[in-house]
């Protein structure tokens, strides 16, 4: 198609077209979804209930971060929410072991970063699907977690600092965990959207050997975006372990389910190539919203699963109809008027 047509479909569309972009709807969603459960959910709109609801979407904004760059370069990672058990069970180990906090926050940073980096040497130097091997890292560092703490939960940390996760700045009711999630968040989405980095990695999901012929190493950036992932889900077990002041093996557990579905309701395309951080903070705060006012309304927890399940479905269901729709409507266009984009340019006065 000319510049001429290609900017011509561009002012048919118009508006409307560019308002109908996902990440302005997830967005406008969000803000409805808030807005009627404040007006119809007893105590949803109370300063207390914002403080718990931050503390619950804090484990899924987190790892929903490096997750997002992970979907966008065509790969997945299933084991985050076992990262963050094990992660959580060697805390707990290390602490009956009579080690220092300031010690072994570090090396749960650390084996998370471990732990990611044996998922990129599968994927990346093995050339093993990614689906595969998180699926089975999932099951091995969950299996890990029970080996190191067994049933039991370790439950005595240090009170200034599971009181500094569950407390707020001086004088406001604005949780001090917000700020670790507005920095992070901050972080990636200068990386995604204003690096050669976020280029490389949107390059990467487009086409791996396009992304070659333009000087990018895919198996080195998806590496270390495993790693990344690793790692911040590490941060995700500690913080867990000290918002419940509970070190278990079986923390986080199905925890993952809620990342993949906010990240793809965020608009992040599960084939690669496609999505938008903004996007993908709205989906993390509608998705905790909704399970927040929920559990107000007393609704189970078995129920909570299948609002889980079924925003999943419609994340990956939502984007395609649309884009079916999108050229169908194009093509409809494109039929009526078969001369568009062909027609001589009017002559300037």
């Amino acid at each position: 198609m000319s510049t001429d047509s290609s900017v011509a479909e561009e002012r048919s569309v118009g508006i409307p077209g560019r308002l109908a972009n996902w990440n302005v709807a997830i967005i406008a969603v969000t803000v409805v979804v808030l807005i009627v459960a404040a007006a119809t959910v007893q105590n949803f709109a109370t300063s207390q209930n914002f403080g718990f609801l931050v503390l619950d979407l804090l484990p899924i904004a987190l790892v929903a971060l490096p997750m997002t760059l992970v979907i966008v370069t065509g790969e997945i990672d299933l084991s985050v929410a076992s990262t963050l058990g094990l992660s959580s069970a060697v805390m707990g180990y290390l602490w009956n072991a009579n080690q220092p906090i300031e010690t072994i926050i570090p090396l749960c940073l650390l084996l998370g970063a471990l732990l990611g980096a044996v998922n990129g040497f599968f994927v990346t130097v093995l050339g093993l699907p990614s689906l595969a091997v998180t699926i089975g890292t999932l099951a091995l560092y969950r299996g890990l977690a029970f080996v190191v703490l067994g049933d039991g939960a370790v439950a005595d940390f240090p009170a200034v600092y599971t009181d500094w996760v569950t407390g707020t700045i001086a004088g406001t009711s604005i949780p001090n965990v917000l700020i670790i999630i507005v920095v992070l968040a901050a972080v990636f989405g200068v990386i995604l959207h204003a690096t050669p980095i976020g280029r490389a990695v949107f390059a990467v999901g487009a086409s791996d050997q396009a992304a070659r012929f333009a000087g990018v190493r895919p198996g080195r950036l998806k590496f270390w975006l495993y790693v990344v992932s690793g790692l911040v889900a590490g941060l995700a077990g500690v913080l867990w372990t000290l918002r419940y002041s509970s070190a278990r093996a079986d923390n986080g557990a199905g925890l993952e389910l809620a990342v993949v579905a906010a990240v793809l309701l965020g608009g992040v395309s599960i084939f690669g190539g496609k999505g938008a951080l903004p996007g993908v903070i709205a989906g993390v705060v509608l998705l905790a919203s909704l399970q927040n006012a929920l559990r107000l309304s007393d609704v189970s927890n078995e129920a909570l699963n299948v609002v889980t399940g079924v925003l999943l479905i419609v994340s990956v269901l939502a984007p395609n109809l649309a884009n079916a729709v999108r050229s169908s409507v194009q093509r409809r266009r494109h039929r009526s008027d078969p001369l568009q984009g062909h027609r001589p340019e009017r002559a300037q006065p």
